[in-house]
């Protein structure tokens, strides 16, 4: 194919007959659209679905993604379009990869995100491969983020609908992964606007609901789960102001989280308290009063950057950060210590900041994404 050949609606120099597209396929509305949609425009679509976790767990759960009733939803969507599909069973790598850590990281009183390390380790990776595997051109999925071409090659930009933005739970999407990569819905205005692509392409799919929480956490019950993969996690232990005094006790430190209010059982006393620290080794719940959780300097590592010019050649970067998915970015200044880890220092003070959640770089004046690491102590 000439160099100068037009090039198509995925930025590819070829026709989009002769262009493969693999479509990461969850069995929810937003991956189907995006299926449908590529099917329409003429490419040569599959789909692939994975199964991540036990199918018999999953059926008994609405509005998980990656089993169960989803690979079938998913499967149906490929027959009415007419492309092939394919389930992969991933249960394996997906347990070693995701949630071996979720429980790891629980035990020792963070608080992960398991759908960061899944995009990361089994989506944006092995999945990636197998796309390539099947002399894909790109691989596509419903992710809500865009990825535009800059100066230097594709850049990570946040989705044209911020309320729909998942640009927190990809950060570290690499630059050889982005080239590879596709997100046909990040520049829609809205979910409503991806549910009516669903209509008009027919799609069954299209009034189902989105999936919520962890795909492998039942009901929302995270330290349940924990339990079940680390027998005698949830081991007793005291409640303990900062200050020293004993509360009272608890049932395993693993059903608490870092600024948690409610649900503390000691009641009777004169000023709220949250939890500000969790100590593992002792067992202990400790927690204070509101102003303790403050956090202005947040220690990172495991960086993935996505800026033009090397991370470490600048002592500082002016920048703003999110250090929790559903907070707006907040000014910050990061200093990195190597090409990896760094400093970073928030203009004011957030509360809340939890060793095990992501610290998200984003540019102060655009939609730009920087990337991003992993929030691993809180002074």
């Amino acid at each position: 194919m000439p160099k100068d050949a037009p090039l198509n609606s995925l930025g590819l120099p070829k026709p989009p007959s002769e262009t493969r597209v693999v479509v990461a396929m969850s069995g929810g509305v937003d991956s189907s659209v995006v299926a449908a949609k590529l099917k329409e425009e003429g490419y040569d679509v599959v789909g692939v679905t994975l199964q991540l976790y036990d199918h018999g767990a999953a059926l008994a759960k609405k509005g998980a993604c990656c089993a169960g009733i989803d690979i079938h939803d998913a499967r149906r969507v490929a027959e009415d379009m007419g492309f092939p599909h394919y389930v992969l069973d991933y249960e394996n790598i997906f347990q070693e990869a995701v949630i071996e850590e979720f429980a790891d990281s629980y035990l020792g009183g963070a608080t992960p995100v398991p759908c960061i390390r899944c995009n990361e380790r089994v989506k944006f990776k092995d999945l990636l491969e197998t796309a390539k595997d099947l002399e894909a051109d790109c691989m596509a999925t419903g992710h809500y983020i865009q990825r535009k071409t800059g100066v230097r090659g594709p850049e990570l930009h946040s989705a044209a609908d911020a309320s729909r933005d998942q640009s927190y739970f990809l950060f570290s999407t690499t630059p050889e992964q982005l080239d590879f990569l596709r997100f046909p819905l990040g520049h829609l205005p809205s979910k409503a606007a991806t549910r009516e692509l669903a209509a008009k392409y027919g799609l069954a799919v299209a009034d189902k609901p989105d999936s919520q929480d962890i795909c492998f956490v039942p009901d929302g019950n995270y330290a349940k789960v924990i339990e079940k993969l680390r027998p005698g996690a949830a081991e007793p232990g005291q409640i303990v102001h900062v200050d020293g005094r004993v509360l009272g006790d608890h049932q395993g430190v693993i059903h608490y989280t870092i600024g948690q209010r409610r649900g503390l059982g000691i009641g009777g006393l004169s000023e709220p308290l949250y939890v500000v620290r969790l100590d593992v080794e002792t067992r202990q719940v400790v927690v204070g009063p509101k102003e303790l959780l403050a956090t202005r300097t947040i220690p990172v590592r495991e960086i993935n950057w996505l800026g033009d010019a090397p991370f470490t050649s600048q002592a500082e970067w002016h920048l703003d950060v999110k250090v929790r998915s559903t907070r707006p970015p907040r000014e910050a200044v990061i200093r990195p210590l190597s090409d990896t880890t760094a400093e970073v220092e928030l203009v004011v003070a957030e509360e809340g900041v939890s060793p095990g959640q992501a610290c998200v770089f984003y540019a102060p004046d655009d939609s730009r994404i920087f990337g991003g690491g992993w929030i691993w102590r809180v002074y």
